[in-house]
């Protein structure tokens, strides 16, 4: 029993790490090269924090290592000395004029703006990469959008479409297959979509209103998302296999991550507006469940989510919120207009308003993931 367990933990526990590690790593390789590029010094990279499990020094005196706690990484410059990046004038006035050259601090404010964008940017970078090599070395399987079943009552009968229609767009967006059609309704419920149809050779274009639905994926896990009521039968004739050129894969990567950013900042809408539920909202305890599920599906859906997550951070993290880069980017909008930083007084009150909020985050988070399991209930 306790070997059950154990293996169990361990199949969700390795492939969260595993795509945790490659997230972070490129988040935080994104801001050392940039900072290099600009002449900062970079004192140490860690993945992970607390004690150091081995490390070593490369010849630029940056302290690479691992630490013991897995949950994250940073990359720390030289006169950084907290972990908001706060600038210290007294340290700084200290600070001799070469040692001030390669400090964080002592850089132009485009530098370090420029520092600071860098690890979301790396972010949608990789997801560009690993989208980019699915695409172009496994492919995708293709299904046709045709409408084979409509349920009685469902939106989609509501809205004239008929068995037999084969859906060419939605709002705008072409509609290559099934799976396209699917992830567009599922994460539009109660919203509005313009729907064109090609119905035995003519166009038609039906307005329709997809239904919010509890569903339970392949894992068991419960998901609420946008229904339409259609279904299609699924025949190997029409089932093919695609792969694409590397200029057609990268394009198709550009618009998959861009894609995945859309439905990111619409779920967050949707939870202001009241249209999504909050509780979809899910912390490192889904993360780690979805993790172990995908891995069992295999290695190329495992890659696939590690994308997905690497744009999911870097989106969270371009948020202005203090102690995150968004926040930092607009403490140095404002320094840009004011032609001066704010006060250290004001910049640290922010600091800590930042740090309530990203905690309070992690708790609504990881409350929403054990209430999910039923661990509370």
């Amino acid at each position: 029993m306790i070997s059950a367990w154990g293996s169990s933990l361990l199949g969700y526990v390795l492939p969260f790490l595993f795509v945790l590690t490659i997230v972070v790593f490129f988040h935080e390789l994104g801001h050392f090269l940039v900072a290099r590029w600009c002449g900062v010094k970079v004192d140490a990279f860690s993945i992970g924090f607390g004690p150091e499990l081995f490390g070593w020094n490369d010849k630029h005196g940056t302290r690479w290592r691992v630490a013991a706690l897995p949950l994250g990484g940073y990359v720390r410059f030289h006169g950084d000395d907290n972990p908001a990046s706060a600038a210290d004038s007294e340290a700084l006035a200290a600070m001799g004029e070469e040692e001030r050259k390669v400090s964080f601090h002592g850089k132009p404010l485009a530098q370090r703006a420029a520092i600071v964008a860098a690890g979301p940017i790396a972010n949608f970078i990789l997801a560009i990469v690993i989208f980019t090599g699915l695409f172009s070395i496994v492919g995708q399987y293709v299904t046709p959008a045709r409408v084979d079943t409509v349920q009685a009552g469902s939106a989609a009968e509501r809205a004239g479409i008929m068995v037999g229609d084969l859906v060419v767009s939605i709002d705008g967006h072409h509609v290559e297959s099934f799976a396209d059609l699917q992830r567009i309704v599922s994460g539009s419920a109660g919203k509005d979509l313009m729907i064109a149809l090609d119905r035995g050779g003519e166009r038609v274009e039906v307005t329709a209103t997809p239904d919010l639905r509890e569903i339970e994926d392949r894992f068991g896990n419960a998901h609420s998302v946008g229904i339409l009521g259609i279904s299609r039968q699924t025949d190997e004739a029409d089932v093919t296999l695609v792969t694409y050129s590397l200029p057609e894969a990268a394009w198709r990567g550009v618009k998959e991550t861009w894609f995945v950013i859309d439905r990111t900042l619409s779920f967050i809408g949707g939870m202001v507006t009241g249209r999504d539920d909050a509780s979809q909202l899910g912390g490192p305890i889904r993360i780690a469940q979805i993790s172990g599920d995908v891995a069992q599906v295999g290695f190329g859906a495992l890659i696939s989510l590690t994308a997905i997550l690497s744009v999911s951070i870097g989106l969270l993290n371009l948020f202005p919120i203090p102690m995150l880069d968004g926040g930092h980017l607009l403490f140095y909008a404002v320094e840009a207009v004011r032609g001066r930083p704010l006060s250290e007084r004001v910049m640290e009150m922010s600091f800590r308003i930042g740090l309530a909020l990203v905690l309070m985050l992690m708790l609504f988070a990881t409350w929403n993931d054990l209430t999910n399991l039923k661990v509370l209930g």
